[in-house]
Order: C-alpha cells, then sequence, then structure tokens
C-alpha cells in the first residue's frame, strides 16, 4: 500500500513537470518563435532525462518511466521545432536578393 502511495506523488510530479513543458511547444510549434532556447541546454536536459529514464526502469518505477518518457517526447519536439525554424530562416536568408544582383 505505502508502495501505491509514493508511486501515485511520483505520477503527479511527473504529470506537472510534463505539463511544465507545453508553453514552450506551443512558443515553438504555434508562434514559431525560438529566441532564447539553448540547444546545448536541451542537449544537457536529454542526457538527464535519458539517465532518469533508465534508472527508473532499473528500480521498476512507472512514475518515472512514464513521465520520463514523455518528457523526452516533448523535449524531442521543442528541438526538432527550433531546427526547422532556424532551417526555414536560414533559406529565406539564403534566397534573398542582394544589393549586387539588383
Amino acid at each position: 500500500m505505502a508502495a501505491l502511495w509514493v508511486e501515485s506523488i511520483g505520477l503527479v510530479a511527473g504529470f506537472i513537470g510534463i505539463v511544465a513543458w507545453i508553453p514552450q511547444i506551443r512558443r515553438v510549434w504555434v508562434d514559431e518563435k525560438e529566441e532564447g532556447i539553448s540547444l546545448p541546454t536541451f542537449i544537457a536536459v536529454t542526457a538527464s532525462l535519458s539517465l532518469w529514464l533508465v534508472y527508473g526502469i532499473i528500480v521498476n518505477s512507472i512514475a518515472m518511466i512514464v513521465s520520463n518518457i514523455l518528457t523526452l517526447a516533448f523535449i524531442i519536439a521543442i528541438t526538432l521545432g527550433v531546427y526547422r525554424i532556424r532551417n526555414k530562416r536560414s533559406e529565406v536568408e539564403l534566397n534573398k536578393p542582394t544589393s549586387s544582383s539588383q
């Protein structure tokens, strides 16, 4: 019974942690704004979450496994969105006529 109670706390904490990333996903995918997003930080967060996921698997914690898988999916979505925006911006800058070509 105690283990179920503890795991429930982990599930609630994981849910809050997952929901916390929704504004960032919206900013990148809906508003198409990536300013202030540090990809090296996201790489570090991805490494950390991956290790927590492995730990959750080792200790057989459903809360850790589920929350880390979902959070990793959100981080990957944000990272892909940032790359998409930056590539789109690079293409626009490459195709922009220069003053010497006019």
